[in-house]
């Protein structure tokens, strides 16, 4: 389990390109730990900066949100699992919770099922045809991520409270749509703010656009481990 306020925090990537990234994980130095390449920053090279940061001490979260059929999945969670990556999301379906669960073994790799996007609500989900709402959803997906044996969920803030009681510690609980106070909410819907997150029982929280546009993105991260570090205590 992480033991720091720099452990919990992932500081979102959400760069066009390499050189974007590397000047942003340099402007945050040793404040930041914890780093996440998603889909943006991965199709644009960024698959590469996995092992040059990790090499450089940092945790790397690829967060790719793998969904295939289970052959696909499995040998593409092998691949990132020789990166040296600690988390890797991929959908929370059964078939594809149990073919990243295959790809990582042997590896240090730790798989994240994410449940329901935190830019969904109840009447989004009708929308795509699901007859459960959120919460309902979030909630059978975590049944079956912990049947699958994987490491931990992605699931938005509204839903940790009911899910940790669910789960117990046998997951880790890994949300995205966290925003400082005051901050703009972009197009998250499901929010809280760090404290909250953590009162309610997250292990790490991811946060982007408020660090990455903050005037000086160093103090905007030390600003949220503070609240972290205030919250854990």
């Amino acid at each position: 389990m992480p033991k720091t306020a720099s452990d919990r925090l992932i500081v979102a990537l959400d760069l066009p390109d390499v050189a974007a990234a590397r000047d942003m994980v340099a402007a945050l130095g040793d404040a930041v730990s914890f780093y996440k390449i998603g889909m943006e920053l991965a199709y644009g090279g960024g698959l590469a900066l996995v092992e040059e940061f990790s090499r450089a001490g940092k945790q790397i979260f690829v967060d790719l949100k793998l969904h295939d059929i289970g052959n696909t999945v499995e040998k593409a969670t092998a691949q990132i699992a020789k990166l040296g990556a600690r988390f890797l999301t991929v959908h929370a379906l059964p078939q594809t919770l149990a073919a990243a669960k295959r790809g990582s073994e042997g590896s240090t790799l730790q798989v994240l099922g994410v449940t329901v996007m935190t830019s969904y609500d109840d009447a989004d989900l009708a929308a795509c045809g699901y007859r459960l709402n959120v919460c309902d959803l979030v909630a059978l997906r975590a049944r079956q991520a912990r049947d699958a044996g994987i490491a931990g969920l992605i699931l938005s803030p509204e839903e940790l409270v009911s899910t940790r009681a669910l789960v117990g510690q046998s997951l880790l609980l890994v949300t995205p749509g966290v925003r400082p106070a005051g901050a703009a909410l972009g197009d998250q819907k499901r929010v809280a703010t760090p404290s909250e997150a953590f009162a309610r029982g997250a292990d790490h929280i991811v946060v982007g656009r408020p660090i990455l546009a903050a005037p000086d993105p160093r103090a905007a991260a030390r600003a949220i481990q503070a609240e972290i570090a205030q919250a854990r205590s």
